[in-house]
């Protein structure tokens, strides 16, 4: 295109040369300036508006190779592909509106400039019709995204879905494993309490030589784990058990210091007539 309008601008010196040598051999030097700023004017119109081509031209390459990213990343998935694709929409967008911009500068310096071609306007027709076609594609390319954008957002709430019930499956999940270790606790838990026989009726654990038939003070006891706590020290040498418990469940025997030790030995049956252990000591 730059050496079709530097032929037509070459040709067109000729002329005017060739008028100026037959008409007047003479030319004074006032004409001779005159007519050399008309051709650096002329040079400077022609090479703005070929400035102008060129840069439109690599706005157009710059948006095929968007195109291209877009059309690789619009069939992924993910976030980082959407960014890409957000991107290079944005880029696309911004260079048609300069390309744009470039044409009707270009259009104006065409009106505005005695220079004339018709290679030149054919050229520009032709940027105008492939901006319109790049209108059109991009068109066609956002109903795709956003098609795209819809089948992701539905994925997105699926996953959001399927994440919410595992959650909740996760928490109910957890409250019946604490329910089941409360119930466990509560299984597993007993209390007892020793004491002489004047504490044990102060604390209306005894009444009337009976065991835990009143109210009695439930702060007396101490709370135990029967899977942990199997052996009970009453500093006393003498000790006698008043609440039921299966015999062969448990020793009651002296250390080396002639004082009572309870030890359980099979936890399960020894509890399992009562959860309370009271103990008489002296």
């Amino acid at each position: 295109m730059k050496k079709i309008l530097f032929l037509a601008f070459c040709m067109a010196s000729m002329v005017a040369c060739k008028n100026d040598k037959a008409g007047q051999p003479s030319v004074n030097i006032v004409q001779n300036d005159s007519l050399q700023k008309i051709i650096e004017q002329r040079d400077n119109e022609i090479n703005d508006m070929m400035g102008i081509l060129n840069d439109v031209e690599e706005g157009f390459r710059a948006i095929n190779q968007a195109e291209n990213r877009v059309t690789i990343a619009k069939d992924g998935e993910g976030e980082n592909k959407k960014a890409q694709i957000r991107e290079n929409i944005q880029f696309i967008q911004q260079r048609m509106e300069h390309n744009r911009s470039l044409i009707a500068k270009l259009q104006q310096q065409m009106r505005e400039s005695s220079f004339k071609s018709e290679e030149l306007k054919r050229t520009v027709s032709n940027l105008i019709k492939q901006l319109e076609e790049k209108d059109d594609q991009l068109k066609q390319l956002r109903a795709e995204l956003n098609a795209k954008d819809i089948h992701i957002a539905e994925l997105d709430a699926t996953i959001n879905t399927l994440n919410t019930n595992v959650s909740d499956l996760k928490t109910e999940t957890e409250q019946k494993a604490q329910t089941i270790d409360s119930q466990d606790k509560q299984l597993n838990t007993a209390w007892f309490a020793f004491g002489s026989k004047k504490e044990l009726k102060a604390q209306n654990v005894l009444v009337k030589g009976k065991v835990l038939q009143g109210n009695f003070n439930k702060n007396f006891f101490t709370k135990i784990d029967i899977r942990v706590d199997k052996e009970i020290k009453l500093y006393s040498k003498s000790a006698k058990i008043l609440t039921m418990h299966p015999s062969s469940s448990y020793t009651l025997a002296t250390d080396a210091k002639d004082q009572y030790v309870l030890r359980i030995t099979n936890p399960q049956l020894f509890w399992s007539t009562s959860k309370y252990l009271v103990i008489q000591v002296k």
